[in-house]
């Protein structure tokens, strides 16, 4: 018996995560919620709504939930609030996606399809790991991060809480990425990043700060 859940998103990101979910054959989608959807429906899945839908679909029966929404931040705190409702998130692994068996693969998160889960790895709450990322030996993959497709991190390498691995970056073995870290597409990083570093390039950089427009 399979176990009815909903999606919560509908974006394209959304997409992604909504096949992954179906190609697993455990649950049901009742439906995706989205605050400004572009239809009525994403991949003939109906949009019930805003989340303020949740409450009511809880109390209807419906018990496991997923974020499927691409920004790090947004994701952890809807998760607080279904939580407080009482949805379980059950982590999501597409199943041509390759698991190693002591990795570990926590409440929430998403690895999507091609991706490549190592000996010994720990990915975290809410992190996608998405399609086609490799992920070596004993990586740590911080809460709500996400390591954009087809990135390759080496062993032992560390991402923060909430920290974003553009698609197509590389990070050498042993480095550890703060937390709220921006790695921008196609980089090479080899060397550590503080929490909340901008960089891009190759070898990674500093991005230089864009200035908040002035108000007039």
């Amino acid at each position: 018996m399979t176990q009815r859940i909903v999606i919560v998103g509908a974006g394209g990101h959304a997409k992604v995560v909504l096949e992954a979910v179906q190609a697993t054959e455990r649950f049901t989608i009742v439906g995706a919620t989205d605050p400004h959807p572009e239809g009525t429906s994403i991949l003939g899945i109906p949009i019930l709504g805003s989340d303020d839908v949740l409450p009511a679909l809880h109390a209807q029966g419906v018990r496991a939930a997923v974020v499927a929404l691409g920004e790090n931040d947004l994701r952890e705190r809807l998760a607080a609030r279904l939580r407080t409702i009482g949805f379980a998130l059950p982590p999501i692994v597409h199943p041509q996606a390759f698991v190693a068996p002591s990795a570990r693969i926590a409440d929430g998160a998403v690895v999507m399809a091609c991706a490549v889960v190592g000996t010994d790895t720990s990915i975290g709450p809410l992190a996608i790991i998405n399609t086609g990322a490799i992920l070596d030996h004993d990586n740590e993959v911080g809460i709500a991060a996400h390591i954009a497709p087809g990135c390759a991190l080496a062993g032992w390498v560390k991402v923060g809480a909430r920290s974003l691995v553009g698609v197509g970056s590389a990070v050498r073995p042993k480095i550890t990425i703060g937390a709220d870290v921006v790695v921008g597409a196609g980089s090479a990083v080899v060397k550590d990043l503080p929490d909340g570093a901008r960089v891009g390039g190759v070898p990674a950089r500093p991005l230089p700060q864009v200035a908040a427009p002035k108000r007039s």
